[in-house]
This record gives structure tokens, sequence and C-alpha cells, in this order.
């Protein structure tokens, strides 16, 4: 009996590899003033870019203006300073519009703060535990299916300020509940709250075709708060809704604790951490395939929930990557994290400057950002696509988007994740197969047949000796399938072969249905060998005490066939 020799395994990632930030990577390949320079430059478009989405972005999320710049000065801030990734733009995202807006409603400005303090605690956790590897996992389906849920609640936020309605009581939240309270409130449209929001998007449309590299929407902005305040126009801005911007950070203070408090707002500081892990490892990702690098998953994971502690600290919302400011640091040309760094300075500066004229920009205006927002984030050819490609991925793409529009968005991501790992299953349960080998007659009698098959010494044996080739992941979902196969052995067999040569892996339940075949075997008194295993299905098959002396293991069926032969004749 032999065994295969067991190869090196490659060498485990050390801490320095997870979580060293890539920051400290750039400086160690050296830094000078070109690359300094660059990074300036591609912060500074980023900020310009990220002043108008951060503010119109907290203020759908029911936070003010200001908490939208303090998430992406503290936040975007440690991103760049400690993250996995060369390129990654913190701050606050359109994605957590709903989420951030349900949870102030329900527990407060505080249990808001508390929850985004807990949700960086957790990032930060899931990090050290390595776990950034498997959030990567989410189907694509799912995040299609959520994003484009994401927007058509972004979109029909904004309608109430596109509008320019006037509401008798609170905007209700649900999509459903909220279409009939907006209908009524139709009679009541500002029209020049309207002509404002479409002038708006209709700048910001038309430079990002003629114009690409201008600040689109920080242009559409600003006209729309000169063209409000030249023509004295009576509809709502941010100082009349918000009152005074402050001209800097406030001090950091803890928000209160008490655990009934806590416990409150544990949901949806989880629901923080999943959206924040998803969106910012995903923006991470589309950086790699825009620069050829390689981002630190676990520790941007890290970088993320220190970024969520540190705008908890100082009043601001939940920061997580945010793939359109990311993109655009890298087409300005950033280097690397200093840019990052950089856009938040920039936007304190800003916020130290112009502080006074943020209060005169328009709610219209601001609506129409989002309205754009939105129209971008609904990926409308990939939903089609997805749509055309197979039923499965159809029905988690629909899901998915349902359950964001109708119901809860941390529902509809685990529902979406467990449809997409069931259709993933069944697709790899098929994949899956056991052939049975031709039980054919031994040379000497094939020589006095001519209606028998010429015998093949590598893949043929006596009819006594059964050869099975299993190929395919073996796991849960085939075990079924390719157990009830293999349970087809009989008293007319002497022996069995089973060959792993192309099997990648083994599971706990498909070395327990091997087991069970051994077990069987053995009552039928059938010698048993197997052959092709590599070292990771060895080891687990020996897990389940199939080894020797029970069965023999050969590197190959046609050492195993001769060895079964010569151990029948002998018998």
């Amino acid at each position: 009996m032999t065994s295969f020799t067991q190869k090196a395994a490659p060498p485990t990632p050390g801490f320095s590899d997870l979580f060293t930030p890539k920051l400290i990577t750039v400086l160690r390949e050296g830094y000078d003033l070109g690359r300094l320079r660059a990074d300036a430059i591609a912060g500074l478009t980023v900020a310009i870019v990220a002043l108008p989405l951060s503010i119109a972005i907290a203020v759908a999320s029911g936070a003010s203006p200001a908490q939208g710049l303090i998430t992406a000065i503290v936040g975007g801030f440690l991103v760049s300073l400690l993250g996995g990734s060369r390129f990654q733009i913190g701050g606050p995202a359109g994605a957590f519009i709903v989420l951030v807006n349900t949870t102030a409603a329900t527990h407060g400005m505080d249990g808001l703060i508390l929850a985004v303090l807990m949700s960086g605690i957790l990032l930060a956790l899931a990090g050290w535990l390595r776990l950034g590897t498997f959030v990567k996992f989410v189907p694509y389906p799912v995040t299609v299916g959520f994003t484009a849920g994401i927007a058509i609640i972004i979109g029909s936020s904004q309608l109430k300020d596109l509008f320019g309605l006037t509401l008798s009581g609170t905007e209700p939240g649900p999509f459903l509940e909220k279409l009939p309270v907006l209908a009524a409130a139709a009679p009541t449209a500002d029209w020049h709250a309207f002509a404002i929001a479409a002038g708006t998007m209709a700048v910001i449309f038309t430079l990002k075709r003629y114009r690409p590299g201008w600040p689109g929407i920080l242009l559409a902005v600003v006209l729309a708060a000169l063209v409000t305040a030249l023509a004295k126009l009576d509809i709502a801005t941010i100082g009349t809704r918000f009152g005074a911007m402050p001209a800097g950070l406030p001090m950091p203070h803890v928000p209160a604790l008490s655990m009934a408090k806590v416990m409150d707002v544990l949901p949806a500081a989880i629901s923080f951490t999943l959206l924040g892990a998803i969106e910012s490892l995903l923006s991470a990702v589309v950086a790699d395939g825009m620069t050829g690098r390689r981002h630190r998953s676990n520790c941007e994971l890290v970088a993320q929930g220190a970024a969520n502690i540190g705008s908890a600290l100082f009043g601001g919302i939940c920061v997580t990557g945010t793939i359109a400011r990311t993109a655009t640091n890298v087409r300005a040309g950033a280097h690397g994290p200093v840019s990052g760094m950089l856009h938040s300075v920039f936007l304190l500066g800003m916020m130290i400057i112009a502080a006074p004229l943020i209060a005169y920009i328009p709610m219209a205006a601001l609506a129409g950002v989002l309205a754009v927002v939105a129209w971008n984030m609904f990926e409308k050819h990939a939903f089609w696509r997805l749509l055309k490609a197979s039923k499965g991925d159809a029905a988690v793409l629909l899901a998915t988007f349902g359950l964001t529009v109708f119901r809860d968005l941390t529902e509809a991501i685990i529902v979406g994740f467990a449809l997409g790992a069931a259709l993933f299953i069944q697709r790899m349960s098929q994949a899956a197969t056991v052939d049975l080998g031709a039980p054919l007659v031994r040379p000497d009698e094939a020589d006095n047949l001519r209606d028998r098959v010429p015998y093949d010494e590598a893949t043929n044996t006596r009819r006594d000796v059964i050869v099975y080739r299993i190929s395919g992941a073996f796991f849960f979902g085939a075990a079924a399938t390719i157990g009830s196969v293999l349970d087809r052995i009989g008293d007319q067999h002497r022996a069995l072969i089973v060959d792993f040569s192309q099997v990648p892996f083994v599971d706990s339940t498909a070395a327990h249905t091997i087991e069970g075949l051994v077990e069987a075997a053995a009552r039928h008194k059938i010698a048993v060998w197997i052959t092709g295993l590599n070292p990771a299905t060895e080891a687990a098959l020996k897990a389940h005490h199939v080894g020797p002396p029970d069965v023999f293991v050969e590197p190959d069926i046609k050492t195993a066939q001769a060895k079964a032969l010569a151990m029948l004749d002998e018998r």
C-alpha cells in the first residue's frame, strides 16, 4: 500500500502581509514631490466632487449637511490612512441612505451615532478575524439587484424636494406607503423648485457628455444657488431648513451608552456592518480592476471600522468606500493613499471657508444631484443582461431587488445570498459525476473472442473488479447522487476501485459517504482501493477513518488494478 507524499503547503500570509496599510507600502517604495503633486491634484479633484455629494447624501439620510462633511473629512482621512487599498476614497454613500434614515427616525440621532460606533467595532473585528475574503463571495446578481433597489428608493425619496411638495405630515419611509402620500400632495407642487432640480440634472448630464473633465455636480449646484439667490426664489435651501453651517469640526465625544440602547440599535449596527463591508470591498475591487493593483481586504475592513468609530466620535454618520469617488481618484492620476488624505484636508478647508455660502444651496438642487446618483446606480445593462442569462440568476436578481424595494435591505441581502448559494450548490452538484469503468475481460480471454472490446490495461479489468471514476467537487450537494451510484455493488463484485484523480476537494458529507461505502464493501467481503488522492482529499478521508488497513491507497488506477488482480488470483 502506498500513499501520495504530502506536498509543501504555500506559506501562510503573516500579520504584515494582511494588515500593513497601503500608505506604508507606498512610502517604502519611495515618495517624492512629483508623486505628492499627483496626489494633491487628485485629492482636490475628488474633494470638489465629494463636497456636494456628501451634503446631499447626508440630507437625504435624515442627517444635517455638516454631518455629511464630517463623515467625509474624518472617515475619509482614516480610510486612506489605515486602508488596504491604494485608491479607496471613504465617505457617506448613497447605499446607506435608507438604513441611516430609518435608524435616525426610529432611534433618534444619538441612537444612529451609537449604531455607527458599534458598526465600526464590528467591522474592525471582522477584519481581525480575517472575514474579508468571505465578504467578496456575494453573488453578482445580489449586488446588482440590491444596488438597483437602492436606486429606486433613493429616487423616490427625492420626489418631495424635486417637485417642492408640501406634505401635511411626515413623509412615510416604506416605498408603497410613500407613493400615495406624495401623489396626494401633487397639487402643492412648486414649479420653481422643479425648474431648479431639472436644470441641475440637465447641467450635470450635459457636462458629463461634452466636458467630462469638469466638476459637473459642483458647477450645477453653484449655478442653482446663484439662480435661486439672484431671482429671489421662495424655495427651500440648506439655510432655511438646517440653519447656519459650522465652520469646522466639533469636539469629539462618546455617545450616550446603556445596555438597553445598545441592544435596541444592534440590528441597525449589524446592517451597517454587512452593507459597509460589501460596499467597501466592492469599491476596492473596482479600483483594482482599473489599476491592476491588489487590495488587502482584511486591512481594508479594519480601516473601515476605525473610520466609522472616528466618524461617530465627531457626530458623523456611516462611512464606506465610495465607488464613484474612488474611480474619480484613479482617473485623476492618484499615486496612493495620500490623495485620499488630502481630499479630506481640502474638504475641511472648504468647510471652514465656504460654510456661509453652503446655506444658499437649494434643496431642489440636492434632490437633482441625488436623482442623477440614483440613475447612475441602477446598472440597467447589467440588470437586463442578468434577466436573460438564466432562470436561476434572474430569480436571485428579482428576489433581491423586490425585497430591497418593498421589504428590508438586510433581509434582501441575506435572502439573495442564500438563493445565490443554493443556485451554486445546485449547479456544482450537477457538475459532479461518477463514471463506471467498463468491467471487461482479461487479455488472454479477449484474444479468443471476436465480439469483445480490445483490452486496455490502463482502464479495464475483470468483471468481478469494478472501477468508479468520480469527477468534480465531491461535496454535500453531490454526495447523495454519487452515493446512490456507489451503492450499486453486489455479491458478484470482489474488488472495488474508486478513483479521485479528478476530484479537487472532498467535504465531510462526501467523506462520510465513502466511509459508508467502505463499511458496505466490508460486509460483502469486497476489497476497496482508492486512487488519485491529492493531499487535501486524502486528509479529508483520513479524518473519517477512510484509509489503511480498511482500504488500499494507490496513486493510479493501473497500479490498483494490478494489485487487485494479483490478490484475487491468490485467492
